[in-house]
This record gives structure tokens, C-alpha cells and sequence, in this order.
């Protein structure tokens, strides 16, 4: 997968045609805003604008510069909670959602398969109703992105999702802030390819592993057996041969190519000396979901606004 990351964010004008002014919150004095995201879901990021994107980044940005590098104590969260369901397993996801919130101040509530069954034991009506009188938002990592939805449309606060069958935002918001086969599923690519119109670029899709390498700036690879596929791990092992990205890869691609995969890794998708060489940045694309899915809970929560100066996208 290759993309401009300029050109992305810049994948629509603003398609509500609302203003919004952001009101000053309590830990500084923030500046003046139009973007005003409290209240929203994040199911995907086709729901925003691109400058609602550059906003989550910004604010990825200014939080981690503020708390990581200048120590800073921001308790923007305090006195909120998070009902945190996860019904697949996770690393990543649940460490930074867990202590990123904890870190704002907020108390985050982990809930597996052994604690809550979507539309088993209670509907999921019943179970959106719940968690809203219990909680200030929900982080649902799911099997079936029609139940996010369904959540998100009997609850009545914000929904994120932490991954499903169809989406994972919240992963490609790190892999933006980082960047400062089987076919693709045929509604996203049409969605992309309209994006694509839209600003002049073009989208190419390939089975030669080789020639989607060829000059681009960012190399991406994921893993080719996610959660819910072991039983087909044969038959994708054999599918994929000859798409691991090595060095041979890498020398197609523009000189100053960087490597990004979203963790866990297996060594059949990325050899050893593209993973740890120094133009990798998967371990900062690892932390970096920390930062972003703060900025998401703080901007769908709060009415903060950043300190730091709006970075250039």
C-alpha cells in the first residue's frame, strides 16, 4: 500500500458545511478552533473531513509533545470513563488505549468475551443503552463492523472503533502521525478511487508486489492472518508467497523509502533486514497509537483545543 499523505488529508472539502468554535478548556489557553469533534463516533475516517483528520493529528501531536517531551500532567479525562470491549485480543490497542486514558486522568473498564456477549445474552440495544448511563464513551474491537454500528445508533455517547472486519482508524491515524493477496474489499476501493478523482492523483491496485514498490516513499505491510483466520492459514500462506517485502523491494522504491507494518509481525511478511533497519518505523508507529487514540478520546470528549503550533500537512 502506498499513498501521498498530503494528498490524503486533503481528500474532501467540508462536506457538512457547519462552522464550529471550540470553548476554552481549563489546562491552558487554547487556540482558536472550527474543528469540533465532541460528540462524534469514530466507525471510520470516511465519516471526516480532512481537515477534521489534520485536527486528531494535530492533537496527537500537541499531547504528545506536551506530556512526553515537556512532562506535563494533563488530567483532561478526569471524573470520565471508558467501557473498553474487546472481543478479539490485542497488544497495541489495549495498552494504549488503557494508558493513554489513565494518563488523561480518565478510569478505563476492560471487558472481554468472558464479561459481556454482544447480542447473545443482551441485545445489543440493550447493551448501547447500558454502557451510555455507565460510561462517557465505548471502544469496541469486533468481529463484525454492523454491531459498531448498531451501537453507535442506540447510544447516546461516542462510539470508537478499535478495530473491525472492515475498518481500523484508529491504526491508520498512527500511521499518519508516523509519516509526518486477496482483493481489497470492493466498496473501499471504490471510495478510495473517488477520493483519488477528487484530488487529481491516482490509485493503482497490483498483484506484482514489485511494481506497487516502485518509487514510493512509504512501503506498508500487514499481517496476512489476522484474528478469526487461523483455520486459514495454509491456504494464505500459499497465496501470499512472494510478497514478503525484503531488500529486493526496497531497491525499486524511492530513495528515501521508510517502512511501516502495524504489529504483530511474522517474518514470512517482512524480512529481518528491512523490520529492524534504520529506514523501519514500526516501533514508533507502535507508540504513536497511543498519542492518536488519546487525541481521539480527548477531541470526541472535551473541548480542548491544542497549544502547540499546527504542524504542516
Amino acid at each position: 500500500m502506498l499513498f501521498n499523505l498530503r494528498i490524503l488529508l486533503n481528500n474532501a472539502a467540508v462536506r457538512n458545511g457547519h462552522n464550529f468554535v471550540v470553548r476554552n478548556f481549563r489546562c491552558g489557553q487554547p487556540l482558536q478552533n472550527k474543528v469540533q469533534l465532541k460528540g462524534r463516533d469514530l466507525l471510520t475516517l470516511k465519516n471526516f473531513t480532512g481537515e477534521e483528520i489534520k485536527y486528531m493529528l494535530w492533537l496527537s501531536a500537541d499531547l504528545k509533545f506536551r506530556i512526553k517531551q515537556k512532562g506535563e500532567y494533563l488530567p483532561l479525562l478526569q471524573g470520565k470513563s471508558l467501557g473498553m470491549i474487546f472481543e478479539k485480543r490485542s497488544t497495541r490497542t489495549r495498552l494504549s488505549t488503557e494508558t493513554g486514558f489513565a494518563l488523561l486522568g480518565g478510569h478505563p473498564c476492560f471487558l472481554t468475551t468472558q464479561d459481556i456477549h454482544l447480542g447473545v445474552n443482551e441485545s445489543l440495544t440493550d447493551t448501547a443503552r447500558v454502557l451510555s448511563s455507565m460510561t462517557d464513551a465505548v471502544l469496541a474491537r469486533v468481529y463484525k463492523q454492523s454491531d459498531l454500528d448498531i451501537l453507535a445508533k442506540e447510544a447516546s455517547i461516542p462510539i470508537i472503533n478499535g478495530l473491525s472486519d472492515l475498518y481500523h482508524p484508529i491504526q491508520i491515524l498512527a500511521d499518519y502521525l508516523t509519516l509526518q493477496g486477496y482483493e481489497p474489499d470492493p466498496s473501499i476501493t471504490k471510495l478510495a478511487e473517488q477520493y483519488a478523482k477528487e484530488n487529481s492523483t491516482k490509485l493503482s491496485l497490483t498483484n506484482d508486489p514489485l511494481e506497487a514498490a516502485r518509487g514510493g516513499n512509504v512501503l506498508i505491510t500487514d499481517t496476512w492472518i489476522s484474528m478469526g483466520q487461523e483455520e486459514e492459514k495454509k491456504k494464505r500462506l500459499q497465496a501470499f508467497q512472494g510478497y514478503q517485502v525484503t531488500m529486493k523491494t526496497a531497491k525499486v522504491a524511492a530513495s528515501d523509502w521508510t517502512f511501516l507494518h502495524c504489529l504483530p509481525r511474522k517474518p514470512e511478511e517482512v524480512d529481518d533486514e528491512v523490520f529492524y533497519s534504520p529506514r523501519s518505523l514500526v516501533f514508533p508507529e507502535a507508540e504513536n497509537r497511543k498519542w492518536t487514540i488519546m487525541a481521539v478520546m480527548v477531541s470526541l470528549l472535551t473541548d480542548y483545543s491544542p497549544q502547540l503550533q499546527k504542524p504542516k500537512f
